[in-house]
């Protein structure tokens, strides 16, 4: 048998051995969502980076690097302040209120933070999660596709096929539980991977020299960090990537980590271990991209399968089918964490909140587990339809889960004048000038829509707000 595959069945044999141990962990709804709230710093410090970055970060990226040159390091250096961001001004205090408010999901946090009995928010909540997650979720099934047909020569509908069933079996098995552990595997296995791919191809090639010397001949404009534009594309290009940084504190995925946490003085730990991983990893996999144009040239006819072909042509097989594992794993730890978001979403914020509050604990876990089922189903017949790069697909739902919840995520625990009705704002601000900006071609190609999708919500946030508590205050009569 090819070493290549023997790696990759190795490295999917011990996911589903963490899907088996896991299931005996999960027996209420709380464990599926949140594991109890008894994971430990390292775990939720991986947890959070694997699920953060999925197909995008061993495929996207280095793709986008392939073909742009240096320009690709401003995403990389955006996604780094955005992770040091979340982890310093969301964790701590997001973790020490859900719990006090005995809040599982976001919208679970959004509801009892306003108390909203009306549940406007809980609902508005979940139709934004579920919209974008399918969108998120159909991504990293269409990068499985793309690096089981590079690596294997499987078609790529059946490695889409194969990508899903493995990602939805753990994630209805372990939940919670498993999808954690699991990313605390994935997440060592993706940064070694991203560390170790450019550091072996850079050695081929004789060093930094001999790849500028490449690049040089190939276009010099690679070389520069502008991508050789000046004047208001330069600008676009580079305030775009640095904004990808805003969306971290408005993923669901990612923020409930913090809210998993056994102990939350250890947050500060977790910070950097997560900062640290993203160092390594980001840079990592912009020179992925550098490296392999510099040392194979135009080779490949889809930009998103270099890095199979460059671990296929640089190391033995047994070891390239590991780092190709590591590409799986990046979809994988992304996929089930977003899963698990959509299915608690309606089995908690819609089915025992809304529906059968008294529903028995068995009751809750085996809706969790039907509602994952069908949402994968939904979002792998979105991925069958695709068109777009997984790059670019992830940046949207990444656009509308930022812009929808990162600005009422942060103002909802720093600013004590904020209100429902600003909150509610906010939400639906972020997401249609989302959908707007990325449907208008002239919108979209000036600027990332996440940037004035933020930017509106935050300020729709504040100007409801400030409006709503004038209101509040009582009139002063005049004296008689």
């Amino acid at each position: 048998m090819d070493a290549t595959l023997i790696g990759f069945i190795v490295y999917l044999i011990l996911v589903l051995v963490v899907g088996f141990l896991t299931f005996r962990l999960t027996r209420t709804l709380a464990d599926f969502i949140l594991a109890g709230r008894r994971l430990g710093h390292w775990v939720v410090a991986f947890s959070e980076r694997a699920s953060g970055e999925s197909a995008w970060l061993l495929i996207g990226l280095p793709g986008l690097a392939w073909a742009s040159g240096f320009s690709a390091i401003w995403p990389a250096v955006g996604c780094t302040f955005g992770i040091f961001f979340s982890w310093t001004f969301i964790a701590k205090r997001l973790r020490l209120q859900s719990a006090r408010l005995n809040a599982l999901t976001l919208p679970d946090f959004f509801e009892a933070r306003f108390k909203d009995s009306s549940h406007t928010l809980r609902i508005l909540s979940t139709v934004i999660i579920v919209f974008f997650f399918a969108l998120y979720v159909a991504a990293q099934f269409l990068g499985a596709g793309k690096v089981l047909n590079a690596t294997f020569g499987i078609s790529q509908f059946w490695g889409m096929v194969i990508g899903a069933c493995i990602i939805l079996f753990y994630t209805i098995m372990g939940g919670f539980f498993a999808v954690a552990w699991t990313d605390l595997v994935q997440g060592s296995l993706m940064v070694f991977t991203l560390v170790l791919l450019p550091v072996v191809g850079l050695i081929e090639m004789g060093g930094v020299g001999k790849l500028a010397q490449s690049l040089n001949s190939l276009n010099p404009d690679l070389l520069l960090v502008g991508g050789g534009q000046s004047g208001w594309p330069m600008l676009a290009t580079v305030i775009g990537g640095l904004g990808i940084g805003l969306g971290y504190m408005g993923q669901p995925h990612l923020v409930t980590r913090f809210m998993a946490i056994r102990d939350p003085q250890r947050l500060r730990q977790g910070t950097l271990i997560a900062v640290g991983w993203a160092i390594l990893a980001f840079w990592g996999a912009v020179f992925i991209g550098i490296v392999g144009l510099g040392l194979l040239g135009q080779v490949v006819q889809d930009q998103e399968q270099i890095m199979p072909y460059m671990a296929n042509y640089l190391l033995p097989s047994g070891i390239a089918g590991i780092l190709i594992a590591g590409a799986i794993a990046a979809m994988m730890s992304t996929a089930d964490s977003q899963l698990l978001v959509t299915t608690s979403a309606i089995s908690e914020d819609i089915y025992r909140q809304m529906i059968n509050k008294g529903a028995a604990q068995e009751r809750l876990v085996l809706i969790s587990r039907v509602a994952t089922v069908i949402i994968g189903i939904v979002a792998f017949i979105l991925a069958l339809m695709a068109e777009s790069l997984v790059y670019w697909l992830v940046l949207y739902a990444w656009a509308g889960l930022g812009a929808s919840f990162g600005p009422a995520l942060l103002l909802s625990l720093w600013w004590k004048k904020v209100t429902k009705e600003g909150v509610m704002a906010g939400m639906i601000t972020g997401t249609l000038t989302v959908l707007v900006w990325y449907n208008v071609p002239v919108l979209k190609n000036s600027l990332y829509e996440l940037i004035p999708g933020f930017f509106l919500s935050l300020f729709a946030i504040i100007g409801v707000s400030l409006i709503k508590n004038r209101w509040k205050q009582p009139t002063n009569q005049p004296s008689a």
